[in-house]
């Protein structure tokens, strides 16, 4: 059984930086953080293979977000430099057990697991 459990969230300002960290249990073939803003679609922030061979990111973070991950200490993280006010919203680190293709990562309905959540509140 696949579980997960973020954390790392907070508020900042504009400009400023934050961690979010993800504990994995299971095996997993694909992880990735999502993001929901209020009245807001939930949408794919990035994603990473198992094995750190693939990563991808939405076009608005890119140069400004990373994802990477140490399996060592089963732990996913997103570092993200650089926070606008549109980043604001609830942080969920998601994974899956079967592999898929990039258009499918970007669909939160190919992720079966899905951890609690972490608020993140960017004030500009």
């Amino acid at each position: 059984q696949v579980q997960l459990v973020e954390s790392g969230g907070g508020s900042v300002q504009a400009g400023g930086s934050l961690r979010l960290s993800c504990t994995v249990s299971g095996y997993t073939v694909i992880r990735a953080w999502f993001r929901q803003a209020p009245g807001k679609q939930r949408e794919v922030v990035a994603t990473i293979t198992a094995g750190s061979t693939t990563t991808t990111y939405r076009d608005s973070v890119k140069g400004r977000f990373t994802i990477s991950q140490d399996n060592a200490k089963n732990t996913l993280y997103l570092q993200m430099n650089s926070l606008k006010p549109e980043d604001t919203g609830m942080y969920y680190c998601a994974a899956s057990i079967w592999s898929m293709t990039d258009s499918q990562a970007l669909d939160s309905t190919y992720f079966r697991y899905w951890g609690q959540g972490t608020q993140v509140t960017v004030s500009s």
